[in-house]
């Protein structure tokens, strides 16, 4: 029995869980470097529309993504509770703008699916899978697919 609980805890997951319009999304804590208040964007001339600039944060220039947009989602004025989330894949370190950042949970490495034919509005190319917890249905996303280093190349903080 004990090293079914071992091998419980070693497939644990623990997430950063955000909130875009009415739905949930789960990024890896280990993705997540911190989460900031809204602070002010440098706007950046040339880059896509969900690029909102850079914000110099400690020292370090970093690119700032409003998610909604992103996502094709529409987009909303900014409140109390938005904030940015420091994230980072692979060697690209950028802020993703959110309504709010709600909590951090563990979730079972086994209780992530895949996404289902109809997830929503976002495109499925961003969700690692699905995870139902009680009567919460939290969307996982791909940061490297969200990040697409194609699309940021040429970004201040992003040279390359």
């Amino acid at each position: 029995m004990a090293d079914s609980a071992a091998l419980s805890t070693a497939s644990e997951l623990k997430v950063i869980i955000f909130q875009l319009i009415d739905k949930e999304y789960a990024l890896p804590v280990s993705e997540v470097r911190s989460i900031e208040k809204l602070q002010h964007i440098t706007r950046v001339p040339k880059t896509p529309g969900f690029v909102k600039g850079v914000l110099n944060l400690r020292g370090v220039v970093t690119p700032i993504i409003d998610l909604r947009l992103r996502f094709g989602l529409e987009q909303q004025t900014y409140s109390e509770s938005t904030r940015i989330i420091i994230a980072a894949a692979q060697d690209i370190e950028v802020g993703l703008i959110v309504d709010a950042a709600n909590d951090v949970l563990d979730i079972q490495a086994d209780s992530i699916e895949p996404q289902p034919e109809v997830a929503g509005s976002i495109d499925e190319e961003y969700i690692e899978g699905v995870v139902k917890i009680d009567k919460r249905l939290l969307i996982l996303l791909n940061l490297e697919k969200v990040l697409n280093p194609e699309e940021l190349n040429g970004l201040p903080g992003r040279e390359g």
